[in-house]
């Protein structure tokens, strides 16, 4: 019988949970840019609210988020 793989863990980014941490003041500024970058990546952070798209594009300019 033949060994299974053991795939390696994938750890799936919760944007609902981001968002509502961001909001709560509760993210460290490691979890605001990785957080973001996952908001700019899918396209969310241009469909939300002014705020996170204005916040995004300062992280881009900063150079602390990629687009």
């Amino acid at each position: 019988m033949p060994k299974k793989s053991k795939s390696p863990k994938v750890e799936v980014f919760n944007s609902f949970e981001f968002i509502c941490r961001f909001e709560e003041g509760e993210c460290n500024e490691e979890e605001v840019v990785a957080g973001f970058q996952h908001l700019i990546d899918s396209g969310m952070a241009w469909s939300l609210q002014g705020s996170y798209g204005r916040t995004a594009a300062q992280l881009i300019e900063s150079g602390l988020c990629r687009a």
